[in-house]
């Protein structure tokens, strides 16, 4: 099984890309695990045509970079409990060798990221940080192959 995060930017703080790296460890268990950080595009203005020029262009390269069942992690997507989201993953490992989960940047995921997307979580109404968004999306992603295994990491 491989499972992939697709995300923008690279992660600058050292106790984001230390958290992500121990969960990229704790996951080798279960699966091949990677994470894909793809440049950020930097923004020429503040307003709306060039925020919707960057995430179009960010949108493109990310829809190059995801394979197998394709996960975006947007706000409007459903929310899963751990428990559900577990009972999720296990059920597409049954059937497909890649998941991948995208995270988009400061400007959230173009419509082309969406369309491609063949399912959309949410981790709630709230925002994050898309740097932090990897660790907590690994540490959930870790957490569902634990409640699969019956382990005491999920109680």
């Amino acid at each position: 099984m491989n499972v992939n995060i697709v995300c923008i930017g690279k992660i600058k703080e050292s106790f984001y890309r230390e958290a992500l790296e121990e969960y990229a460890k704790r996951l080798s268990r279960f699966c091949k695990f990677t994470v894909t950080e793809l440049a950020e595009k930097q923004l020429n203005g503040k307003n709306e045509a060039d925020i919707r020029i960057v995430k179009e262009d960010e949108g493109k390269r990310i829809v190059q970079a995801v394979k197998g069942y394709v996960i975006a992690l947007d706000m409007r997507g459903e929310q899963l409990s751990s428990e559900q989201l577990s009972a999720k993953i296990t059920k597409l490992t049954d059937t497909n060798s890649t998941l991948t989960f995208v995270i988009g940047g400061s400007y959230g995921l173009a419509e082309c990221v969406l369309e491609r997307a063949d399912y959309k979580l949410s981790f709630g109404k709230m925002t994050f940080p898309h740097q932090l968004m990897r660790v907590i999306a690994a540490e959930q992603i870790y957490r569902a192959f634990t409640i699969a295994e019956g382990s005491g990491y999920h109680k």
